[in-house]
């Protein structure tokens, strides 16, 4: 199954890292997250990719152009001869298309459709979050709906307090968000090209062509309470890097994730 990759974003909340390099490429340990999400999918057999680029896209271009296996992985060097020790993991294929510097995701969808029209469904990705949702269970149940489009739903990872304002400005309180009644799109998406009857380019993925979804009862959520975190801040990005530091890898469902793909 296809996966298509949102990577052109300006990441302007964590400009620290964006002002040179696109966000899906900044690094969660040696590696950029963009790397991290193509690997959640690889382990459940989907290593078919759309890149969409925008900004920076030669950076994108110039990692995969230039990767390294024996950067990344054990190796016995012996004169010239390289050895790698284990399977290659990264058999992907990786289809890189510029779709320009200001689109937003639903432009950038719009301008791959040719890619996945053929497709019976296909997955797409923000590409700036990692989880460890079952990503077979959640094939299954959108193969079992009559849906055109699917998200996983998630609560935000962050409590909120909330301040009640009165209109003089005076403070009368402050609430701590409970998140357990609060759901999210979580930024993992499973579409069948029958998306693109519901779009227009220029048209942003969730607000107009949902809509119309919805008004059909066309679109489904999953439900996820395991494991997600999106890096939409330097916070963001040390917390999961903290998790790398301490081997805690949830999103690695092959071992060190409790979502663990079946033999």
């Amino acid at each position: 199954m296809k996966v298509v990759l949102f990577c052109g974003g300006l990441g302007t909340r964590i400009r620290e890292y964006s002002e040179s390099v696109p966000k899906p490429m900044i690094p969660i340990g040696h590696q950029p997250i963009l790397w991290h999400v193509m690997n959640y999918y690889s382990q459940y057999g989907h290593k078919d990719f759309v890149l969409c680029l925008g900004y920076k896209a030669n950076t994108v271009k110039d990692f995969f152009l230039n990767y390294k296996t024996q950067t990344y992985g054990d190796v016995i060097v012996e004169g010239s001869k390289i050895e790698l020790l284990g399977p290659r993991e990264e058999d992907w294929r990786v289809a890189m298309i510029d779709t320009g510097v200001w689109r937003n995701i639903g432009s950038r969808l719009w301008a791959v459709r040719d890619h996945v029209k053929n497709e019976e469904m296909f997955l797409a990705n923000y590409s700036d979050g990692l989880s460890n949702v079952n990503l077979d269970d959640m094939i299954a149940t959108f193969k079992a709906s009559d849906k055109i489009a699917c998200f996983v739903a998630v609560h935000p990872p962050v409590t909120y307090h909330l301040a009640n304002i009165g209109e003089d400005g005076r403070v009368n309180e402050f609430i701590t968000s409970d998140n357990s009644e609060i759901w999210i799109n979580g930024g993992f998406f499973l579409l069948k090209p029958a998306i693109f009857d519901y779009m227009n380019d220029g048209e942003e993925l969730v607000v107009e062509p949902f809509a119309r979804l919805i008004k059909e009862n066309k679109l489904m959520a999953y439900k996820h309470t395991g494991f997600w975190r999106s890096m939409d801040t330097l916070r963001d990005r040390q917390v999961l890097e903290d998790m790398m530091e301490k081997g805690e890898m949830p999103w690695k469902v092959n071992g060190n994730g409790s979502n663990k793909k079946p033999e």
